[in-house]
């Protein structure tokens, strides 16, 4: 979210003889690598199920629980200059489905092995007509009978509700800065049976995509090229002659496509140039898959925005070589650089106001974030309902550029931030033992790890 008023009182940790209180925020030593342990965690939070121009926002419990959960949900990338990103990649584990022979390829835009299997994890199954469904919801043990037959939805019961599978990615399109893209924008359709229901379904194993170990690479950006495959770039400036998404007196602008400069909107997509992002201005990625009309592959999305997947699955890792040199500028986010991520409900709602499921829990992790202007210390948060963040501290990829990886692991329960090698390349896929080396060869980070459980009362 970035309301930087928060971040004073954000970390949980006790001070130390060694720590020193900078307007509110303890920091302790640096580290190459921080990690978040026992991220098993059960709960709700309030995903809108509607809003209105006239100011009505409507919501909903959803129930989350399980390894890395409620952060399997769709995530989106979030930067904030003064920041260069000369590459960055997002990785999935590869699956054994039959999309595998002939996958879907991604959208590229040109611009100007080892894993332990948690005892407690669940796996929901296809139901019959007239079977017995057990579940627990809201650490409450219920039971019913399935009377959905997936076809029509009169006899739907909602704690049974299973969303419909998303569409196939239509066939990838170029965009090239030479060209004069279409000015029609298509707005988002609503769906307004998303808001009557009042209690979130149990989560359905997605059984088209099971991990195989070795990860894919779903989403790549080079500068030096000016180009992006499988993400799409956007940022909060829809309606106001962007060209793209809408803009009101009560929910402000929402989102809108990136213009190629990171300094406003755009009416089609684009490709950031240089990979620069200018200081204070904050962009958003996603994935390249349009949300459906149904909300089927979103949930509900604010009518008109821009509307995009994130990035999906317990398992994933993200890559990032930047740098953030200082500016020397001050007020408000000003010579702040930071990069993390959100439930991607959050900005497809509004990103900076109450109707989005952010106050509730849904998610967010702070990555690298400079909490004062000119600061050489970047901190890291996690954010449910309250939020939990570590005194240790990575140091401001100020003078030159470091690569970084993200990596949320469903055996290990864990979110990692680790410096990687300046040799690292964002290669096009990453095996399982490298996956795993990232999150357990602590041996080998040089300047250690700072390691930190997840309370369960977050």
């Amino acid at each position: 979210m970035k309301y930087s008023m928060v971040f004073a009182a954000a970390a949980a940790t006790v001070a130390q003889a060694d720590c020193t209180n900078e307007n509110g925020n303890f920091f302790c030593k640096a580290v190459k690598a921080l990690q978040y342990e026992g991220i098993d965690l059960g709960g709700n939070y309030k995903a809108v199920t509607s809003m209105t121009a006239d100011g009505k926002c409507d919501f909903s419990d959803v129930a989350f629980s399980g390894s890395i959960a409620p952060f399997d949900e769709d995530l989106s990338i979030h930067i904030r200059g003064p920041a260069t990103v000369e590459k960055m990649a997002v990785y999935t584990p590869k699956t054994n489905s039959k999309r595998d022979a002939a996958p879907v390829p991604h959208t590229k835009r040109h611009g100007h092995q080892h894993l332990h299997k948690k005892f407690h994890e669940h796996q929901h199954e296809e139901r019959a007509v007239g079977d017995k469904v057990d579940a627990v919801i809201n650490g409450q043990a219920v039971s019913w009978t399935n009377t959905w037959d997936g076809k029509s939805g009169d006899n739907k019961p909602a704690a049974a509700a299973s969303p419909p599978a998303a569409p196939a990615v239509n066939a990838a399109s170029t965009y090239v800065k030479s060209e004069n893209p279409a000015s029609k924008v298509d707005v988002p359709k609503v769906d307004s049976k998303l808001a009557s229901s009042k209690i979130a379904a149990p989560k359905k194993a997605d059984t088209s995509s099971v991990a195989t170990g070795d990860y894919a690479r779903v989403g790549y950006y080079d500068a030096t090229s000016n180009q992006a495959t499988g993400l799409t770039f956007t940022g909060n400036y829809g309606g106001s002659g962007s060209g793209s998404g809408v803009w009101d007196t009560t929910w402000g602008n929402s989102l809108s496509y990136l213009n190629e400069d990171a300094t406003g909107g755009a009416p089609s997509p684009t490709v950031l140039k240089g990979g620069k992002i200018p200081d204070g201005s904050e962009i958003a990625i996603f994935s390249d898959k349009a949300c459906t009309d149904s909300g089927a592959s979103c949930g509900f999305y604010r009518p008109g925005t821009v509307a995009y997947e994130g990035f999906k699955g317990a398992d994933k890792v993200f890559t990032f070589k930047v740098t953030m040199p200082k500016t020397g500028a001050t007020g408000f986010n000003k010579d702040m650089p930071a990069i993390w991520l959100l439930n991607g409900k959050i900005p497809r709602t509004g990103q900076y106001h109450d109707c989005s499921c952010w106050k509730s829990g849904c998610g967010e992790f702070d990555l690298i974030e400079t909490l004062a202007s000119g600061d050489s210390k970047c901190k890291s948060t996690f954010h449910y309902t309250n939020s939990i963040g570590n005194s240790d501290y990575l140091q401001r990829p100020e003078l030159g550029f470091v690569n970084y990886a993200v990596i949320f692991s469903k055996a290990h329960a864990s979110a990692s931030i680790k410096i990687l090698d300046d040799d690292f390349d964002h290669s096009a896929g990453l095996t399982a033992d490298q996956v795993e080396k990232m999150i357990v060869d602590d041996a080998k980070t040089p300047g250690g790890v700072s390691k930190m459980a997840i309370p369960a009362n977050v």
